[in-house]
C-alpha cells in the first residue's frame, strides 16, 4: 500500500492538501444534493450515493489514490452525461486527480494506517 502514497506532507504542504480534500468534499456534496432535489432515476442515484461516499472518504483522507482516481474517473463521465453543470464536474474531477497522485497529507487516516512509523527495539537484556 505505500506505494500509492508519495510522502505524507506536513506543514503548509499538508494544511494545503487537507484544504483541498475539504473543497473536493463540499463539491461533490453540492453537486449530490442537487441530483437528489428532483426525482432522480435509479442509475443516477446510485452514482450520487457512490460520490456521497467518495467524499466521506476523502475528507477524513482514507484510501485517498483510490478515492481520488475513482472520483476523477466518475466526474469525467459526468461532464458529458450533465452538460449542464460540466465546470463543476471538471473541477471535481481535476481536484480528484490531483489527490490521487499528491496523496491525503500528514492529517489523515492514510497517514495513521500507512505511514511512516518508529519502531524502537527492546532494551538489550543481558
Amino acid at each position: 500500500m505505500r506505494r500509492l502514497y508519495s510522502t505524507f506532507a506536513g506543514g503548509w504542504p499538508g494544511i494545503g492538501l487537507i484544504l483541498i480534500r475539504l473543497g473536493a468534499g463540499v463539491a461533490i456534496m453540492n453537486s449530490v444534493g442537487s441530483v437528489f432535489l428532483g426525482n432522480p432515476p435509479v442509475p443516477e442515484a446510485i452514482v450520487a450515493i457512490l460520490l456521497a461516499a467518495a467524499a466521506l472518504l476523502l475528507g477524513v483522507g482514507f484510501c485517498t489514490p483510490i478515492v481520488g482516481t475513482l472520483l476523477a474517473l466518475i466526474e469525467s463521465c459526468s461532464v458529458f452525461m450533465r452538460p449542464s453543470a460540466w465546470l463543476l464536474h471538471l473541477l471535481i474531477a481535476i481536484f480528484g486527480s490531483a489527490l490521487a497522485m499528491l496523496g491525503p497529507g500528514l492529517w489523515s487516516i492514510d497517514a495513521r494506517l500507512f505511514g511512516w512509523k518508529r519502531i524502537e527495539p527492546l532494551p538489550h537484556k543481558s
